[in-house]
């Protein structure tokens, strides 16, 4: 007669609920806290358990996926729910034509993902095999929404995501630039941004808010003997005393 030893029955009973409440839940992310009412070290070893069995897959530390059988293989998990499950001190933001996309520059979609990150690195089960990712950008990005952060990626590419003409371009910008304070917003993380994207923040806040403090703040981080790369955007009506190459340089 096998002897049971102690807890092995509990264990078995919580595999069993956890089991059947994956089953019932159909295709979706899990984490420990969505078995709330249940042992934490138990649903832990639970779910270990079921992805070594291949009920589940892990896709980071305690974030696991339920997949659905389709027509090409297995499910994959939904992108949207990236930014909910990084690190609580980490933020993910679309870069690349996706930012441009989200601003309104360009109505394409890229071939393959891309984002940003403040984070070191990203499960890549997480987000994927094929995702571009960019990392280590500043903290100062944690606090931005998706559209500010868009914004500054945007800045940062030289507005070559867009496809728009350069003076749609610019003017379109502009506008973004004008919406619900978001020039003030910028202007206040615009220390943690390269010096080429701070040159950039400067022509916009000369032209929509010339009495600016922040613009000699803006200015004297630069150095005077630098010349910056604007692309699309050396269409901004003061680029050039924002130190804007000439288009042909």
């Amino acid at each position: 007669m096998d002897i049971e030893r102690p807890g092995t029955r509990s264990d078995k009973h919580v595999t069993t609920l956890v089991r059947q409440r994956l089953e019932a839940g159909g295709e979706r992310l899990w984490r420990l806290g969505d078995f709330r009412d249940l042992s934490p070290s138990a649903v832990a070893q639970a779910l270990s358990r079921l992805a070594q069995q291949g009920k589940i897959d892990r896709l980071s530390k305690g974030v696991y996926y339920h997949s659905r059988q389709t027509a090409f293989g297995k499910s994959k998990p939904n992108p949207a729910h990236i930014r909910d499950l990084v690190p609580k001190d980490s933020t993910v933001f679309p870069s690349g034509i996706a930012a441009a996309n989200l601003l309104g520059f360009t109505t394409q979609n890229a071939a393959r993902r891309e984002i940003s990150t403040n984070a070191l690195s990203l499960p890549r089960k997480l987000v994927g095999a094929d995702t571009i990712i960019h990392n280590r950008r500043p903290e100062a990005w944690t606090a931005l929404s998706e559209t500010d952060a868009a914004l500054l990626d945007f800045l940062r590419r030289s507005a070559r995501t867009s496809g728009l003409a350069p003076n749609e371009t610019v003017r379109h910008l502009l506008s973004l630039f004008s919406e619900e304070d978001r020039l003030n917003r910028l202007l206040e993380v615009a220390g943690s941004e390269p010096p080429r994207v701070r040159a950039m923040l400067g022509a916009i806040a000369e032209q929509l808010s010339p009495g600016s403090p922040a613009l000699q703040r803006l200015r004297s981080s630069l150095n005077p003997l630098s010349r910056f790369d604007f692309g699309l955007l050396s269409g901004l009506p003061h680029a050039r005393h924002w130190q804007a190459k000439e288009p042909n340089q």
